[in-house]
């Protein structure tokens, strides 16, 4: 087809900004939503994304759309996730266009995940066409938030957008905006075929449904395909686009369109997010340069709570990881629960969202370890080691320093919220930065804080501290030496090792005490009494006693010789002490995620 008129572009925005309800209504200006299916967050279709109100996955629709200059047009939507967790989502995507539609919600304004967003679009030389969207609400100053687009971010007046997403209004204003300002896909059809990966999916009936992006030349059905990253040889089964919402089978894919394709490919760990895709027959010469690798920053055990649902645990983390190339994992055993896996995640809600989606999707019963972060080693030999589980601490007694990592943390928050959250961000062992102004009632704080302090209940705090007006965003920044010391809990004197943490030295007391009075409300009374101790190495911290249940064993007895009952009493002393040794403490699954939030 004409490539001067395909757009291919994205929506970015901060959380809940109005990205999903805009697509919404560019679906229905350009025909690809009727009434009779109209929904809210058409593209979000995880039943997670609906109701946590939030996109998870970025979604790709391919549209047609007639112009005011009477040529019909091709646009390519992909749109974005706009949490900090899911920036991946959006840094992948955004490969894949040549523009960027960026939401400012009138209400809110300039926030921090806007700010991260506008970087990343500016780091792929993308155009970016401004909207100021919720222009319906009563309580909004347009042109305070204007100043802000153009003060922060440097656009001009005349390039801003308002609109409503949700009552419709200036929806066509974006669409004509973008076929005029947005470049049309680069390339050329007569050079060797070079398709960029940047998605894949895992489908029951088609297998692995790879999403492709074509950058030079052609590919039809008869096109025998290469993997360059991996070497794989594929011959292509089904080749289409993403028209109105469905999958649309086609003859062939040019220069600058975005498509999919299956090749029977049953093995999810074959597809690498990123690779370049070319002819066997007539390859490129050099690879696309791909995504940047994401270092995991929390990590944390997953295991099935029946053991014989291992292989089907693994199953699912394989297609899981084909529509989240972030996420990582690589088998362990554990004392406690045997087989499983230690996990990498970009944070504590994409840590939840993999958890829901493995107990949803694939019909799993999980239980997670206490998350941490990645520490690092120095040996007296000089040799470096990551340390992202609890379990290789205990290996480490040649240790000569303990390093933890370091993020730089961008706050946006109100003027008279300055005191709360630096008092909260120092309690946290943050240092202050930097500050700048934005307009008269929004400043930017700039910190240094471990990463270790952030991954819990950081943002609500912020959320709470700032009435709901204070967002954040943070990027890893370097390693810092720290006093490093490993929490083990007890019960009854055995290690429960999925409780075993790594903390700073300074917090281990409080750490201990906390732990150990959660743990006293959370374990139910058993048969026998449970001790619960925290520790580190063998030096006791903290100790908590959770009674046993009483079983009135003389109830049967009518009198008679006191012998009698003290001969029952005796035997249940007995009975009891064998339990504690022997026996087995009952957790249940909801103490390993309340311990989190401590």
């Amino acid at each position: 087809m004409d490539k001067s008129l395909i757009r291919n572009f994205s929506i970015i925005a901060h959380i809940d900004h109005g990205k999903s309800t805009l697509a919404d209504r560019i679906l229905e200006v350009t025909g690809a939503l009727d009434n009779r299916h109209r929904q809210d967050q058409v593209l979000d279709d995880m039943d997670l994304e609906r109701e946590r109100g939030i996109t998870i996955k970025a979604s790709t629709v391919r549209l047609s759309y007639n112009a005011l200059d009477g040529k019909e047009y091709v646009f390519n939507l992909i749109d974005t996730p706009g949490h900090v967790d899911f920036t991946y989502e959006v840094s992948k995507s955004l490969a894949a266009c040549e523009g960027a539609v960026l939401i400012i919600d009138a209400a809110q304004g300039i926030e921090a995940q806007t700010v991260a967003n506008y970087y990343l679009a500016m780091e792929n030389n993308l155009a970016m066409i401004p909207v100021i969207n919720k222009i319906d609400l009563t309580s909004i100053d347009i042109p305070k938030v204007k100043e802000q687009v153009i003060t922060i971010l440097g656009f001009k007046e005349e390039d801003i957008i308002l609109a409503s997403a949700k009552e419709g209004t200036g929806v066509k204003d974006i669409l004509e905006r973008i076929i005029h300002f947005v470049p049309e896909p680069p390339g050329e059809f007569n050079h060797p075929l070079k398709a960029l990966v940047f998605d894949c999916r895992f489908d029951s009936f088609k297998g692995v449904v790879v999403f492709i992006r074509i950058m030079d030349g052609t590919i039809t059905k008869k096109t025998s395909i290469k993997f360059m990253h991996s070497g794989q040889i594929y011959k292509i089964e089904e080749l289409g686009v993403f028209k109105n919402l469905k999958y649309a089978e086609t003859d062939s894919l040019s220069c600058g369109e975005v498509g999919y394709l299956t090749a029977n490919i049953r093995d999810p760990r074959e597809i690498v997010i990123g690779d370049t895709m070319t002819d066997v027959k007539n390859p490129c010469d050099n690879p696309l340069p791909g995504y940047r690798t994401l270092k995991p920053l929390v990590f944390c055990g997953i295991y099935p709570v029946n053991p014989a649902d291992f292989p089907d645990l693994r199953d699912a983390m394989d297609k899981l990881k084909l529509s989240d190339a972030s996420f990582v994992f690589e088998p362990e055993n554990s004392q406690s629960f045997g087989l499983g896996f230690r996990c990498g995640f970009l944070g504590l809600l994409h840590m939840e969202i993999v958890q829901e989606r493995l107990e949803r999707e694939y019909g799993l019963n999980l239980i997670l370890t206490v998350p941490n972060v990645v520490y690092r080693l120095k040996k007296r030999d000089g040799e470096i080691i990551d340390i992202d589980t609890p379990a290789k601490f205990s290996a480490s007694q040649d240790a000569d320093e303990y390093f933890e990592p370091y993020v730089k943390l961008l706050t946006i928050i109100p003027v008279d919220c300055i005191e709360p959250v630096c008092e909260m961000v120092k309690s946290r062992r943050g240092v202050f930065s930097s500050r700048k102004h934005l307009g008269v009632d929004r400043v930017e704080l700039d910190f240094d804080i471990p990463l270790s302090e952030i991954i819990v209940d950081f943002y609500d705090r912020i959320k709470s501290l700032t009435r709901g007006y204070g967002s954040i965003d943070y990027e890893f920044k370097d390693y810092h030496p720290t006093k490093l010391v490993r929490l083990d809990v007890m019960f009854n004197g055995n290690i429960c090792d999925a409780f075993s943490s790594l903390i700073p030295k300074e917090k281990s007391v409080f750490r201990a005490h906390a732990l150990a009075g959660k743990l006293k409300e959370l374990i139910p009374r058993q048969l026998f009494e449970v001790n619960i101790q925290v520790a580190i190495g063998s030096t006791i911290l903290a100790s908590e006693k959770v009674k046993a249940v009483g079983k009135h064993v003389t109830s049967k007895c009518y009198g008679g010789d006191i012998t009698r009952k003290r001969k029952l009493w005796e035997g249940q002393k007995k009975g009891k002490k064998r339990l504690k040794q022997f026996g087995k403490v009952e957790i249940p699954q909801e103490a390993f995620l309340e311990v989190l939030k401590i």
